[in-house]
């Protein structure tokens, strides 16, 4: 297997200036690409190994192989991808008998990322989630029932851990516009069955609702969607923020409780925002 050659296109030019503005991947820090095979972490793949001279990043490519019959031959195919790109490769094999479902399955990736960035001190995980992964994120979330926090999911940047950062650089490209970068340099995509099977909740609304709103509602809805998680995000955001400064002012860790006298006057959001984190302290789990 031959890998590209590097070149200098608008693709590029839109992630070089996206990564600066945003300030996502500082120069020359060590950086653990997760790669499925797919177009998507194939696209971000070639961008970032072009960008690299101008960077400085030291990459290593992290395969999470699921152990699922489907998934057979993807781990050899990514390892030989790793090494036509002169880039180190790192593999996380799941237990036999993970579910396969897509709450398991991505519950599972982000635990052995986790831990193949934490055994060899990486501070930055790089994922390819795309804008129309967020805008199907958002969909599936509003079916599900969400507030604010949950339709802004996927967001450009996040802590797995105090000291690994989760950090999404293609949430600006589109799954159409990574299928381009792969026809135009040739790049060899793996075409994973289940991606295709109706008996995930995603895959129906990538194959068959969000086509029908492009179709009957608005062409650029994926844009639009995501559009929203970019702007519900900077509200969570404040809140967030808000809700800490008066955590950090009235919590009290003795009697681990906020006076009611406190939440009283508050503006509804906030008070949620305060009793979350304070549930978060005295219950043993996540409260729902």
């Amino acid at each position: 297997m031959k890998w590209p050659e590097a070149a200098w296109s608008e693709f590029h030019a839109r992630l070089h200036r996206t990564l600066k503005q945003r300030s996502l991947l500082p120069p020359n820090q060590p950086c653990l690409l997760a790669v499925s095979g797919g177009q998507d972490s194939l696209s971000l793949l070639k961008l970032l190994l072009d960008l690299q001279p101008k960077w400085g990043w030291q990459l290593t490519i992290a395969h999470c192989d699921h152990g699922w019959p489907t998934d057979e031959g993807i781990a050899e195919h990514v390892a030989a991808l790793a090494q036509a790109a002169h880039v180190p490769y790192s593999l996380a094999t799941a237990s036999p008998g993970l579910a396969e479902t897509e709450a398991a399955a991505r519950h599972w990736r982000y635990k052995a990322l986790t831990r193949l960035a934490q055994d060899d001190n990486f501070p930055v995980i790089v994922t390819a989630h795309t804008q129309s992964d967020r805008a199907e994120t958002l969909l599936h979330n509003l079916i599900r029932g969400a507030g604010a926090d949950g339709l802004q999911a996927l967001t450009w940047q996040r802590p797995l851990t105090p000291e690994i950062q989760l950090v999404r650089p293609l949430l600006g490209f589109t799954r159409a516009e990574t299928k381009e970068i792969c026809d135009r340099y040739q790049l060899p995509i793996w075409d994973d069955v289940l991606n295709q099977s109706r008996r995930y909740a995603r895959n129906r609304l990538r194959l068959e609702i969000i086509p029908q709103l492009q179709a009957d509602f608005n062409p650029q809805v994926e844009q639009a969607l995501a559009n929203t998680a970019e702007l519900l995000q900077a509200d969570v955001d404040y809140l967030e923020q808000q809700a800490q400064v008066l955590y950090d002012q009235h919590y009290d860790p003795v009697q681990q409780r906020v006076a009611l006298r406190v939440l009283q006057p508050l503006h509804r959001a906030l008070q949620r925002r305060l009793i979350r984190r304070l549930l978060q302290q005295v219950l043993p789990g996540m409260p729902t």
